[in-house]
């Protein structure tokens, strides 16, 4: 039988497999005193001989970097082909993204899961109705306003997180922002004493970005807009969230209908709770986000609880969830960045999350508010990296009430003086900066407490 030699390579000192070892220096005479017809012979044919693959070019390093890390992240935590699959899902599923003006200072910066240091986020939300006109007719609802502003806070050891909640009609000034449709017209105008929720429609997500820089003294370097169905989405990986209500709720502008009690939702439903303003409290865009605080407080929960964070598979399906329905600032481009960032709130004591309110005052149009003198005490904390101690006689109104033990009850009488806990400041620690008491009229809570809106009769 004859054969050609297409896998002896050069300094191959054996025989090839299958040829008996005392023929195969015959065969390699025979072969080389016929190369001349070997080769007129296979002119159109492909050359069999074993050669290495060239891996296609990427546009540049930066592609090439964010690729193999976004993979080997996910085959770390995942199993074979299912690990290949995800990372090369999630690659798929970035978008194009938003260059902010503080991203530079997480160049060279490891992923924040293994960083000795934290991160501030700005999460917006927009009302942007979505084509398929779920979520009203996107033609008449044609305005993109920021209704939702969220400041996410990490500290620098990762032992307390902050999330600021931000007043869509909060009067805010706005320095000059790049332009994000021509950068090369020079920077948007500054403007002073417009409603914070007009001004991703003026400068985009950077604009925003830098409006609350300037407002709180905090450098943001990262940060994202999510639209209606990326709401959904969201809520939805993470298996769905617990409210408590004190009353039933029968919105028929947002269609959401929940009974009193505790309910596990996601999906539009958890869309339409976040967004039901006239059904809670006392109607306000205030008292919408102290339900969406709410909301959070349980998700962090939910997320702690279920092992949610160190689990593989619902981390892959949270992180294609934002990568799906969001856009994204640059450095969050990376799967692996949105995953350790996920991670590293894993371990946050629960009492160590705050969800705060930005505190304010009245604007006198009776339609808007202005930042109180009280938000001093907020900024500082956050410049200073500090942990923050919330008055626990803040809350003391009619809009929440205090849940029970028992998740199939209602909720129960608030807790007596006594249990509450000390409007005191924790010790400091040679490592920690002292905690910042912040003023009675700064409400909030923290990620262990469980609150139960109550319905808005008027």
């Amino acid at each position: 039988m004859e054969r050609e030699d297409a896998g002896s390579g050069d300094g191959a000192g054996g025989a090839p497999i299958g040829e008996p070892a005392g023929t195969y220096d015959e065969a390699q005479e025979a072969h080389e005193a016929n190369q001349g017809e070997h080769d007129q012979a296979h002119d159109d044919v492909a050359p069999v001989a074993t050669r290495h693959g060239r891996l296609p070019r990427h546009s540049g390093p930066r592609t090439a970097v964010k690729l193999v890390a976004s993979t080997a992240a996910v085959l770390l935590v995942s199993a074979g082909a299912v690990g290949a699959y995800a990372a090369a899902d999630l690659v798929g599923s970035v978008g194009t993204g938003v260059t902010l003006a503080n991203e530079e200072i997480l160049e060279g910066v490891p992923d924040i899961g293994a960083m000795d240091g934290g991160l501030s986020f700005l999460l917006v939300g927009s009302d942007k109705r979505p084509a398929d006109g779920s979520f009203g007719d996107p033609e008449v609802d044609s305005g993109v306003l920021n209704d939702v502003n969220m400041l996410l806070h990490i500290s620098q050891d990762h032992s307390h997180v902050e999330v600021v909640s931000f007043p869509r009609d909060m009067m805010v000034a706005v320095p000059e922002c790049p332009d994000p449709v021509d950068p090369a017209s020079g920077p948007l105008s500054a403007m002073s004493e417009v409603p914070l929720n007009s001004v991703l429609g003026h400068g985009g997500l950077g604009c925003v970005v830098m409006t609350i820089e300037q407002l709180t003294g905090t450098k943001i370097p990262v940060g994202g807009v999510v639209e209606f169905k990326g709401v959904a989405a969201l809520s939805s990986a993470v298996g769905g969230v617990e409210v408590c209500l004190v009353d039933p709720i029968d919105d028929e502008d947002s269609g959401l209908h929940l009974p009193a009690g505790r309910s596990t939702i996601e999906g539009y439903d958890a869309l339409a709770f976040l967004r039901t303003r006239h059904s809670v409290g006392d109607g306000s865009d205030l008292a919408r986000i102290a339900s969406q605080q709410a909301f959070l407080a349980s998700l962090a929960r939910t997320l702690q609880s279920s092992g949610t964070l160190s689990d593989p598979v619902k981390l892959y399906s949270i992180a294609k969830a934002v990568l799906s329905n969001m856009e994204l600032s640059n450095y969050l481009q990376n799967p692996t960045v949105l995953m350790s960032i996920a991670r590293t709130l894993q371990d946050v004591d629960l009492s160590k999350i705050a969800f705060i309110q930005y505190p304010t005052a009245e604007y006198g149009d009776g339609q808007h508010v202005v930042p109180a003198d009280s938000a001093e005490a907020v900024n500082l904390a956050l410049q200073e990296d500090r942990p923050v101690v919330l008055d626990p006689t803040a809350n003391d109104n009619s809009e929440f009430g205090t849940a029970a033990a028992d998740p199939a009850a209602g909720p129960a009488e608030a807790p007596a003086a006594e249990e509450a806990p000390a409007a005191t400041e924790p010790p400091a620690t040679a490592s920690a900066p002292p905690a910042e008491q912040l003023p009675p009229d700064v409400t909030g809570l923290t990620g262990d407490e469980v609150r139960c809106a109550t319905s808005n009769d008027g």
